[in-house]
C-alpha cells in the first residue's frame, strides 16, 4: 500500500469514526450546559459555562438504584447466555446432531424478529411461572435473544479449532469434558468475550422488556429510568441528557478495557 493511500485511508476512518461519536459527545456536553445556552439559535460545541447541577439533581432520583438494577439484569442475562450457549456452540459444531441444520436456520431466523413479536408469548409464560414484577423476567427475555446470536458466532469460531488439538488431548488422557474445559475454552476466550461484551450491552439497553415485565419502578433500570424522566422534567433536556451519560458511562468503560479482546475475537477465523 502506497504511503499516499494509507493517509487517506486514515483520514476515511477518522472522519467516520468522528460522525459516529459526534452524537455522544453531544449528549456529554449538553449534560453540562444551562437550559438558555441549549437553545441557542446558535449552537455552542463546548459549553460556555460548565454546571453540575444536571447531574446533582438527577442523584436525587433513584439512579443508584437504576443503575443496580441494570447491572443485576445485564449480568445475571449475560452469565445466562454464555452458559447456555457454549456448549451448544460446540456441540453443533463437533456432533452430527440430527436436525442440526434446521437448528441453525431457526437460530438465523430470531435474529431477524423484531423484540416485540416475542413480548405477549412471553409475558403471558411468565405470568403463568409467577416471573413478573422481578428481575428474572427481563432477564430471561434479554436471554431469550442473545442464546441463538451467541450460538451462531461461537459455532463458526469452534468449527476452525483443528480437531487434532482435541485428539491430542485425548491421546494424553484427557476425557472429553476435560478437553473441552482446558482446550476448547482457552482458545475461544476472545470469541466468548464478544459474546459476553454483546450481550451485556443489549441487556443494558433494554426498554421494552423491563417496562412490560415489570410495573414495579424499583426494578426498572436506568434505560426505563431515563423514559420515566422525560415525563417528569419535560423540557429539561441537561437533566435528561446527564441521566443518559451516566447510563452510558460503564459500556464506554468496559469497552475500553475490552478493547483488544474484542477486536481479537470478532476477527477470530477470518485468517487462516
Amino acid at each position: 500500500m502506497s504511503r499516499r493511500k494509507e493517509w487517506m485511508l486514515n483520514i476515511i476512518g477518522i472522519l467516520l469514526v468522528a460522525i459516529f461519536l459526534f452524537p455522544v459527545y453531544w449528549m456529554i456536553i449538553t449534560a453540562f450546559k444551562n437550559q438558555s445556552e441549549i437553545f441557542q439559535s446558535t449552537p455552542t460545541f463546548w459549553p460556555q459555562n460548565f454546571q453540575l447541577e444536571s447531574f446533582a439533581e438527577i442523584l436525587k432520583d433513584n439512579v443508584f438504584q437504576y443503575f443496580l438494577n441494570s447491572l443485576i439484569i445485564s449480568s445475571l442475562a449475560t452469565i445466562i447466555v454464555l452458559i447456555l450457549a457454549v456448549p451448544s456452540a460446540y456441540g453443533l459444531a463437533r456432533f452430527n446432531v440430527k436436525g442440526k441444520g434446521a437448528m441453525l436456520l431457526l437460530f438465523l431466523v430470531t435474529q431477524m424478529l423484531p423484540a416485540t413479536v416475542i413480548l405477549t408469548p412471553l409475558f403471558i409464560v411468565f405470568n403463568n411461572l409467577s416471573l413478573l414484577n422481578t428481575y428474572w423476567g427481563p432477564v430471561l427475555a434479554c436471554a431469550t435473544l442473545g442464546v441463538p446470536f451467541s450460538v451462531l458466532i461461537l459455532r463458526t469460531f469452534f468449527v476452525g479449532i483443528p480437531k487434532a488439538l482435541e485428539e491430542a488431548a485425548r491421546i494424553d488422557g484427557c476425557g472429553r469434558i476435560r478437553t473441552f474445559l482446558s482446550i476448547i475454552l482457552p482458545i475461544s476466550y476472545p470469541s466468548i468475550v464478544v459474546c459476553g461484551a454483546i450481550s451485556f450491552f443489549f441487556s443494558w439497553g433494554d426498554l421494552i422488556f423491563s417496562l412490560t415485565f415489570n410495573r414495579n419502578q424499583d426494578l426498572w433500570p436506568l434505560t426505563a429510568g431515563i423514559y420515566n424522566a422525560i415525563g417528569r422534567y419535560g423540557i429539561e433536556w441537561n437533566d435528561l441528557m446527564a441521566f443518559a451519560t451516566i447510563s452510558v458511562l460503564p459500556v464506554i468503560i468496559i469497552f475500553v478495557i475490552l478493547q483488544k479482546q474484542l477486536v481479537k475475537g470478532l476477527v477470530s477465523g477470518s485468517v487462516k
